[in-house]
């Protein structure tokens, strides 16, 4: 069985809603709204995991900050697999000259003379 997966920032914030009083009860209402949005749309719940991430400060600094993130799975289906094979790829074929374009010819290569090399060594040496 292949999955594949979805992770997501954990909230940071509570969501208000009728009857919760604490912070604690509209944070658990933000996560609550979170995993069953996803679940609505196939995701299944698997963990919550705290990694770190290395953030810019200021000009030079860094600094290593830890992001609290939600991890979804699903099944994968037949629609989410095919995207991902290699699709394969042809070489482009060379241009065609026109009946009025005379053939293209590549230039004779240029070779120095053995005395021209050496002399030009001997300049280097110096």
């Amino acid at each position: 069985m292949s999955y594949e997966y979805k992770v997501i920032p954990a909230p940071v914030r509570g969501l208000k809603a009728k009857g919760l009083k604490t912070a604690e009860d509209r944070f658990a209402n933000a996560l609550q709204s979170a995993m069953n949005d996803l679940a609505a749309l196939g995701w299944e719940y698997v963990r919550a995991d705290t990694l770190p991430c290395e953030q810019r400060e200021g000009l030079m600094g860094k600094t290593t900050v830890y992001q609290n993130m939600l991890v979804f799975r699903k099944e994968r289906t037949v629609e989410t697999i095919a995207p991902m094979a290699p699709k394969p790829v042809r070489a482009p074929k060379p241009p065609q000259p026109l009946d009025d374009e005379p053939p293209i010819s590549t230039p004779e290569p240029v070779v120095e003379e053995a005395a021209e090399v050496e002399a030009s060594q001997e300049q280097k040496q110096d």
